[in-house]
């Protein structure tokens, strides 16, 4: 769930975060001889990225189709949801660093509150994992999002105002709660906050169909 940010802050926690890191390879020297001699190619090691390093919701494409499936929610929106919370940087460090000093704070990639998470896994196949592994485990985040939005979609009155499409409700209701989303649903607009936050997941919309066919 999307939080504004103090973002002084956040350029304090971020030093030293994101240093960029470099191989040299060094390469032997030829030896001379009068025997002919066979150089073994020297062994080279690639160093493999951690998946924060470079965030990009699209890497996670399959799991949000089989989630938002299990779920029975739209795979688009799930997507749009992960793109327009990508404003922050997801590395574990940092999310547990930040959460020091915010007061209620939300972890992993789909910026899931402690709350919301703790009532979304109940009877669920994540029921015995922890709200604190959201940092490490992007998996899980993005299944814990799926079946939240499935929650919510449960809790849509029966007859709408028509103001906002399902989808946008869903969002707003990720974003605002599932009781603003009622109101939302009965034909209140929405305020600045939530209406910015909808305004986000619009413009990552055809991102998030083109990161779908991957």
């Amino acid at each position: 769930m999307a939080k504004h940010w103090g973002w002084v802050a956040v350029g304090v926690l971020c030093v030293g975060f994101w240093a960029a890191c470099s191989d040299k390879n060094t390469a032997g020297k030829p030896v001379t001889s009068s025997t002919p001699t066979v150089t073994k190619p020297s062994a080279t090691t690639t160093a493999v990225k951690p998946w924060y390093d470079d965030y990009d919701p699209a890497h996670f494409a399959t799991d949000v189709r089989r989630y938002a499936k299990q779920a029975g929610i739209n795979p688009q929106l799930l997507m749009a949801i992960l793109y327009a919370e990508s404003y922050k940087p997801h590395d574990p460090k940092f999310e547990r660093q930040w959460a020091e000093v915010d007061s209620d704070p939300a972890f992993g990639i789909a910026n899931m509150h402690k709350a919301a998470f703790d009532d979304t896994k109940r009877g669920r196949d994540f029921a015995k994992r922890k709200w604190e592994e959201l940092p490490d485990n992007p998996a899980l985040a993005i299944e814990a999002a799926a079946w939240h939005l499935h929650d919510l979609a449960k809790r849509l009155p029966a007859k709408r105002a028509g103001l906002y499409t399902k989808d946008e409700l869903l969002a707003l209701g990720y974003n605002a709660g599932g009781g603003n989303m009622r109101i939302f649903a009965r034909g209140r607009k929405a305020g600045p906050q939530a209406q910015s936050y909808l305004d986000r997941i619009h413009k990552y919309w055809a991102d998030s169909a083109e990161a779908l066919q991957n």
